[in-house]
């Protein structure tokens, strides 16, 4: 398992990647984020024409009931298989 430094660490290394990756593992950095750092998600589906902020939703909500330092250690393999696929 991931410690708590080493995932501090990746999320520092997440905002200096050499390339910017696809909008689907961007999603799925942020909703592993949320997860490892909040947990299963909270409160209503965005609705309307936010098209961000509803798939922003969607990817977290795939993540319910996921524990949050499995959540921690796929975020951090998946910031280190950015850096090694660059």
């Amino acid at each position: 398992m991931a410690t708590q430094e080493e995932f501090e660490a990746a999320a520092q290394r997440a905002q200096q990647l050499p390339s910017k990756p696809s909008n689907m593992v961007l999603l799925q950095l942020y909703a592993l984020y949320k997860q490892a750092t909040e947990g299963d998600i909270q409160g209503d589906r965005p609705g309307g024409f936010d098209f961000k902020a509803i798939a922003k939703y969607d990817a977290w909500a795939n993540l319910n009931g996921k524990n949050q330092d499995e959540a921690r250690q796929e975020y951090v393999a998946l910031v280190d298989s950015l850096f090694q696929g660059a």
